[in-house]
């Protein structure tokens, strides 16, 4: 028995009472649905076969269709479905959550309405897997050419002529808002795409509705609508580069999807409306077929919350990683003196991070309230880390977060035009960032344990005890022995620290460019009166180059010294551990020990420091590079090429992974 024929449909109607257009179609819809494993297109395959041997069917189905389109406006449908609203971004979720938790009322002028209520929010799923051409096929079997003058099908044209001015309109408001115009001053200057598109657009559908009336072909065609939309296209993209520099909001990134979104309908109306002058039944069939599977798919998602907050966060997301990407560079040496200048900053970076490992040991036994001990240890910690910064040294596990970004960078940027990676470029990259780390991480402990020993050394001989105890030196060793505690638990801890730090760093450089904050300080006077003006303009040049390593330093310092109030005040057992700081922690235990005690506590300790290390690393290493190519919307399918490549140089070259080149600049092995 065929999947429909004449008696199936017939019984699913009398069901939904049969004089309901709406309860027809939605009964088709339902035989169309998969159950189980079967196929979306093989039923629209068999529903084609019975529409083009059973003319009944045919013109129930036809005539359904006209009957929603002639008693429902579609104006709505053409223009809006599938684009944002003007309400925002915090609006529009609201308004979804909410639509989630209550439907909407049925509008029954509407046949948006009427689509929303044939499909189910599930039906996205197998409706995108359907392709176009199935879709033409099916409205091609309708035979809607049979109905001839049918009002439904009028009015459906008038419709979308409609909706063609109504979009067009919105484009030309949306294409002068003040804030394009901030970041594009050409579009004022000169005549704007956005108006002149608006214009054509506006004749294109009086010569449709001329040759409509007179039923003779239309002359032309929609090229230069076309060329003029698509010069709109090249405007957006102006701004979403100069946003990369300037900053970026997400009221920015609404508007410009939302532009984006407007200029694609625009396309497909102006396609569909010159087919549709020139009563090319074909081509109003294929472009009739792609319009439907986008409208039916908006309407199916228009309450969906995580694929439209994925896409709102892209832009600000892809501009706080090329902020860190643009940082991260400075974290990658390609040359020998590159290397050494990592190597001589990360040493002043262990110096100071032995003191501020001895004033958080001093602190800790002050007896402080355990608010006031918090807040004291989040200030510790974040001066010290601001301080490091400013005298231009380097934290070694500051660098993962950045480097990752700008590895993410090179990996987009290595695509060409098939889609393929240049992965001896990445290869390089890598090689360099590695040994860059290594670089960092041997300066860091370098001087961070000898000074601490120096420190308690001077404590010893200046005050006749031991900085710390022999129980405290016991507990510190204890602390960072991976088998004896959560030593690598904690040190993931503050790898997701690290990595929130890395994203704040690039909020506040974006937050520094958008605001124009540079430009703002240099317009104060009384400064520039106090200072001096040269002097002044220096301090505002700072603020714009390291606004956002400031920030990412001084909440860096927060979270660490957050996590263990946080985990105090809920009763969890959260801490963190930090290669640098943990180092030194096990320098001012071996003098409180003085040597004396056996090699084995000693030996797993330092090895637990290499282990709190190479977490540190991995965990936010991987955090911010899976954020880069996210953000990027790069898919890195070459993972075994890659690797693969990677042990090849390693083999082959294996300096290059630890060592500075001899040569002025790497040369790629």
């Amino acid at each position: 028995m065929p999947m429909f024929d004449d008696s199936l449909p017939q019984s699913e109607m009398r069901e939904a009472h049969e004089s309901d257009s709406l309860g027809r179609l939605a009964a088709i819809i339902a035989r169309l649905r998969p159950q189980g494993d079967d196929a979306a297109t093989q039923r629209i395959a068999d529903l084609v076969h019975e529409l083009e041997r059973n003319p009944d069917l045919r013109g129930k189905l036809r005539g359904a269709l006209l009957d929603v389109f002639s008693t429902r406006r579609s104006v709505l449908l053409f223009a809006t479905s599938g684009i944002y609203p003007e309400t925002g971004v915090l609006a529009e979720s609201f308004r979804r959550f909410a639509h989630k938790l209550l439907p909407e009322a049925d509008d029954e002028a509407q046949s948006k309405e009427a689509l929303f209520r044939i499909f189910r929010r599930s039906d996205a799923r197998w409706l995108a897997g359907v392709p176009v051409a199935d879709w033409v096929r099916l409205i091609g079997a309708l035979g809607f050419d049979e109905a001839g003058d049918a009002g439904g099908l009028k009015r459906l044209g008038d419709d979308l002529l409609e909706a063609l001015r109504v979009v067009a309109h919105r484009v030309a408001a949306n294409g002068l808002e003040p804030e394009m115009l901030r970041l594009d001053p050409a579009l004022e200057k000169h005549e704007s795409p956005f108006l002149a598109q608006c214009e054509e657009a506006l004749a294109l559908t009086r010569r449709v509705e001329a040759a409509r009336a007179e039923r003779t072909p239309l002359a032309d065609d929609e090229q230069h609508l076309l060329v003029l939309l698509e010069q709109c296209s090249e405007a957006i993209e102006r701004v979403r580069r100069r946003a990369q520099h300037r900053g970026a909001s997400f009221q920015l990134t609404f508007r410009l999807r939302r532009l984006h979104q407007h200029l694609e309908r625009a396309r497909s109306l102006a396609v569909l409306a010159a087919a549709l002058g020139r009563r090319d039944t074909a081509a109003i069939v294929e472009r009739s077929a792609g319009l439907w599977r986008e409208l039916t798919l908006a309407e199916c998602r228009r309450n969906s919350l995580r694929p439209f907050w994925r896409q709102n966060t892209e832009l600000v997301a892809l501009r706080v990683t090329e902020n860190a990407g643009r940082t991260g560079e400075h974290y990658i040496s390609e040359s020998r003196p590159e290397y050494y200048d990592m190597l001589r900053s990360a040493l002043g970076a262990g110096f100071i991070v032995a003191f501020m490992a001895a004033n958080k040991l001093l602190l800790a036994r002050a007896g402080l309230a355990p608010l006031t001990e918090v807040l004291a240890f989040c200030l510790n910690y974040s001066l010290g880390f601001v301080l490091i910064h400013i005298l231009h040294f380097t934290v070694a596990t500051k660098q993962p977060a950045m480097t990752a970004n700008a590895l993410a960078a090179a990996i987009g940027e290595a695509q060409d035009k098939e889609h393929e990676r240049n992965l001896a470029s990445l290869v390089d990259v890598i090689a360099c960032t590695m040994r860059t780390q290594l670089a960092a991480i041997a300066g860091n402990l370098g001087l961070a344990v000898p000074t601490a020993m120096l420190i308690a050394l001077l404590v010893r001989l200046t005050t006749g005890e031991h900085f710390v105890s022999e129980q405290k030196a016991l507990h510190l060793l204890h602390d960072i022995n991976p088998l004896a505690s959560g030593a690598l638990i904690y040190a993931a801890i503050a790898g997701c620290c690290l990595f929130l730090a890395g994203l704040i760093a690039g909020y506040y450089d974006n937050l520094c460019a958008y605001n124009r904050i540079p430009d703002r300080l240099r317009q104060l006077r009384w400064p520039a009166r106090l200072f001096g003006a040269a002097r002044w303009q220096r301090v505002a040049a700072y603020v714009e180059n390291n606004l956002g390593a400031l920030a990412g330093n001084f909440f860096f310092g927060f979270l660490l010294g957050g996590v263990t109030g946080v985990g105090t005040l809920f009763g969890l057992p959260l801490d963190i551990r930090h290669i640098a700081f943990s180092s030194a922690n096990w320098g001012y235990a071996m003098i409180g020990l003085e040597f004396g005690v056996g090699w084995g506590l000693p030996v797993m300790a330092a090895l637990g420091v290499l282990a709190i290390g190479l977490t540190n690393l991995a965990v936010s290493f991987y955090l911010a590079l899976w954020v880069g190519l996210k953000a990027r919307g790069v898919t890195f399918a070459q993972r075994r090429t890659l690797a693969g490549a990677l042990l090849a140089r390693l083999l082959r070259t294996p300096r290059e992974f630890f060592l500075p080149p001899r040569l002025a600049t790497a040369n790629g092995g």
